[in-house]
């Protein structure tokens, strides 16, 4: 049989649309087609992506017009993590909405979304107002203990590419405590021993993780590689699989 994959982080970048330098950095195309033609090439026996999370990234700053015309092309399973500003009005919340967007980003690691400042008017609101989570690209050894009490008081939070240090995983693991969702991502971006933070981050509770490609891996010091999905798998129980590479994110970006 084959096990279905919700890949929780990727980008699409079509040059079709707006993108804005983000410290010099502007990045290769990597359309929804070349997506499509990537992830039919895992070659991995037994995983199927069947869904996704396209994530809005520094350099598309707060353009729309990207996310919805890919999620339109993508189609079924897939939805949006979008950046927007801390004044955009509920009518505009709920239009994404409508558009497949489910979750607000804050960039803290590269900017292009709103501030930390802003994260408690705002990820309470877009919660209120459309159910959405807000996701947090962080790295967690600057969660000092302030931070740590405002991010465990919002409705729905996950952090990406498993908080990106090792220095941080104390502070990682009372975000999942309290019930954070990770992304098992960005392997070629981080300081730390994926597997040793999986471990862990099971442990605390099995439902927190979800896998992701972070296709194109822009910036990272080596591309998502297949086996990196093969990896995990074969460090997990064949009974937590299923939610890992499925269920959990499913739950997270698709229930209504």
């Amino acid at each position: 049989m084959t096990q279905r994959v919700f890949d929780s982080h990727l980008h699409i970048i079509d040059p079709v649309y707006p993108l804005v330098e983000n410290n010099g950095f502007l990045p290769e195309p990597f359309t929804v087609s070349d997506y499509q033609t990537r992830i039919a090439g895992l070659n991995i026996a037994g995983l199927s992506v069947s869904g996704g999370a396209v994530v809005s990234g520094s350099f598309q700053a707060f353009d729309q017009s990207y996310l919805t015309a890919a999620l339109t092309s993508l189609g079924n399973n897939y939805v949006g993590v979008t950046q927007i500003p801390a004044d955009t009005t509920d009518q505009q919340i709920l239009d994404l909405d409508a558009d497949g967007v489910r979750a607000v980003r804050f960039n803290v690691a590269r900017g292009g979304s709103a501030d930390l400042a802003d994260v408690d008017r705002l990820a309470r609101r877009v919660h209120e107002v459309a159910g959405w989570h807000s996701e947090f690209y962080i790295d967690s050894r600057t969660i000092d203990d302030a931070l740590f009490v405002r991010l465990s008081a919002l409705p729905a939070i996950s952090i990406d590419h498993l908080g990106m240090h090792q220095d941080g995983l104390p502070q990682l693991l009372r975000l999942v405590e309290g019930g954070a969702k990770v992304k098992a991502t960005g392997f070629g971006r981080v300081e730390l021993d994926p597997l040793a933070v999986i471990r862990a981050i099971m442990k605390v509770n099995p439902s927190a993780l979800m896998v992701g490609t972070d296709l194109p891996s822009t910036r990272a010091r080596r591309p998502f590689a297949n086996e990196d999905f093969s990896i995990i798998a074969q460090n997990l129980d064949p009974e937590q699989i299923e939610a890992v590479f499925w269920n959990n994110a499913a739950e997270f970006y698709l229930a209504r």
